[in-house]
């Protein structure tokens, strides 16, 4: 294959992935126009429409859809054997990208990461938070964090973290109106702070477990966030109960300005795994990431 056919797929794949010329563009370091006309003469030369484009979107067509779904990946195999050859340098190098939400970037990536990097100036983290359960090879990422239940079958997982527990929590003066829940069902009768994901759609119902016994209940409320931090900030302010992290909300019983509860509902799950796929050629700088990043109960 000649290397400007390489190139133009390399180019391709970027705008299919990205579905976005200026995105697709800046990740290729390439002005947008050059990228457009790379696409152009890729599609003449192959006698076929691989973009269809529009004023507002950019999606593969049909045959652009199989090309995307059969070199793609090739390519990926290709960007991994070559990362493997750093096997031969004096030091790992490289650089990790990793998919991840935000408590387990914080609580779980960071205290690993924040010892390991000094011993290793040559290789490179970049940790995005997305709550999409993003399809790391679709995106390019070396790997993803998600609970244990929700890492695809065929993916290797390696836990990083404990198992872990939520914990419905509000303020004394939240509580010094209304009555504390001693069942799930009865949170219905509250105002509550939401939260909403992308691969949910809706809002998220709170899950609860007890004696073997599985509930979700929707609740209702004036606020609805997509993260933790100000699900945190505003249960904290008195503007309703919040369902968060065990070990994201324990500072703030100990000191009194929460109060837990439903804790008898609260079951522990699988806490949070590294995953990545089964046929990725692991490179010595994502070897010892990934050891790092093992957890090990103490």
């Amino acid at each position: 294959m000649a290397r400007e056919n390489l190139n133009d797929l390399v180019a391709f794949l970027a705008v299919a992935r990205e579905r976005n010329f200026t995105r697709a563009a800046a990740q290729l370091g390439i002005s947008q126009s050059a990228l457009s006309h790379t696409i152009r003469a890729l599609e003449t030369r192959l006698g076929v429409r691989l973009l269809t484009r529009t004023t507002r979107s950019v999606a593969p067509t049909e045959a652009g859809q199989r090309l995307l779904a059969t070199v793609g990946p090739r390519l990926e195999e290709i960007d991994s054997e070559l990362a493997a050859l750093g096997e031969f340098r004096d030091k790992p190098a490289g650089t990790i990208r990793i998919t991840a939400a935000e408590h387990s970037a914080s609580t779980v990536l960071w205290p690993a990461l924040e010892t390991f990097l000094p011993q290793y100036p040559d290789i490179n983290v970049e940790i995005s938070i997305d709550y999409g359960l993003t399809d790391i090879v679709a995106g390019r990422y070396d790997a993803g964090v998600r609970l244990g239940e929700q890492v695809a079958k065929d993916m290797i997982a390696v836990r990083i973290g404990p198992d872990m527990r939520m914990a419905v929590v509000g303020t004394e003066a939240y509580f010094s109106h209304r009555p504390r829940p001693t069942t799930p069902h009865e949170l219905t009768d509250h105002i509550c702070i939401n939260l909403r994901l992308p691969t949910y759609g809706g809002v998220y119902a709170w899950e609860f477990e007890k004696d073997g016994r599985e509930l979700k209940v929707r609740v209702d409320g004036q606020l609805v966030f997509n993260n933790m931090s100000l699900r945190l900030n505003a249960a904290l302010a008195g503007q309703g109960l919040a369902y968060l992290p065990e070990d994201m909300v324990e500072p703030y019983v100990a000191d009194g300005r929460f109060v837990r509860v439903l804790e008898g509902w609260c079951a522990p799950f699988p806490g949070y795994h590294l995953y990545y796929p089964s046929r990725r050629q692991t490179s010595p700088a994502f070897a010892l990431v990934v050891e790092a990043l093992r957890w090990r109960a103490k």
